[in-house]
């Protein structure tokens, strides 16, 4: 099991607005991910999305491929309503309204990792 972590600049002040949409999401319609070729490729275990003054930050827990995930979340009907309800409040707009353009931010905006741990990975686990 993995995470990663997607940051948004978004304007201070409107964390119960941004907090409202998020709370209206439409989850993906299946935690299972697939390749290019339809194999399975990993699963989407959940999420959370956190936010600071200027800073959201969206937290994914995953098991298997991470591009996989750009590309499903890509096609799913629920991430872009959220996209568009998100666009006033963002510091920086973006383009992702395609495929390849949400897939272009979605790598742009991941925090690297510097560490993961887990009760999986604890030596006395």
């Amino acid at each position: 099991m993995a995470f990663a972590a997607i940051t948004y600049r978004v304007k201070p002040g409107h964390e119960e607005e941004i907090a409202e949409i998020f709370a209206g999401f439409t989850r993906v319609d299946t935690p299972r991910l697939t390749d290019d070729d339809g194999n399975e490729a990993g699963r989407l275990l959940g999420t959370a999305v956190f936010i600071k003054d200027d800073v959201m930050v969206r937290v994914i827990h995953y098991e298997g491929d991470f591009p996989s995930i750009a590309r499903k979340m890509a096609t799913q009907k629920g991430v872009h309503v959220i996209e568009e309800k998100l666009a006033p409040y963002l510091a920086v707009q973006r383009d992702t309204g395609s495929p390849e353009a949400f897939g272009a931010y979605f790598r742009d905006a991941t925090m690297r990792c510097v560490s993961q741990l887990s009760a999986d990975t604890h030596p006395n686990g």
